[in-house]
């Protein structure tokens, strides 16, 4: 699966640890940059969530079907954006702090991958990698490895 992910101090990696590469190439005034200034400048563009949300990056979808088709990119797009699967970035100053709401205590914290419904969110990109801003209590479940989980 080739899947990308930040880590919560806002490293941008894929699901295997390795760095990924940003589309972004030069600065608005035209300057040359490189692969490491393009990721750094991705990462401090990321918001501060704030309250009972939560800051999520969607994973990328799979690149070929189980077959070995390779996937169009208004597909990918599409699965991106219906995905039930996402990964905690940040979690907001309020967010499971309310103990009538949540008497066990948090549903995930940073570093977890969350099912939620498809859609969930306030849906933004920056950079081409798209986010979503959600809910603390439209946390469904916590999963161990996002790989194979899709909305039926």
């Amino acid at each position: 699966m080739n899947t990308t992910i930040a880590t919560p101090d806002k490293k941008i990696v894929s699901i295997s640890g390795d760095p990924i590469k940003s589309k972004i190439t030069t600065t608005k005034d035209g300057k040359k940059i490189t692969g490491d200034e393009a990721i750094a400048k991705l990462a401090t563009q990321l918001p501060d969530v704030k309250g009972y949300r939560l800051l999520c990056i969607v994973p990328e979808a799979e690149e070929t079907y189980a077959g070995g088709i390779v996937k169009s990119d208004e597909v990918k797009k599409i699965e991106e954006g219906a995905t039930v699967c996402l990964f905690v970035m940040q979690l907001g100053d309020l967010a499971y702090q309310d103990k009538a709401r949540f008497p066990g205590g948090p549903w995930c914290k940073e570093g977890d991958f969350v099912i939620t419904r498809a859609y969930a969110g306030t849906r933004i990109k920056i950079h081409g990698k798209e986010f979503r801003i959600i809910n603390d209590d439209t946390v469904e479940a916590v999963v161990d490895d996002p790989r194979g989980y899709e909305r039926a």
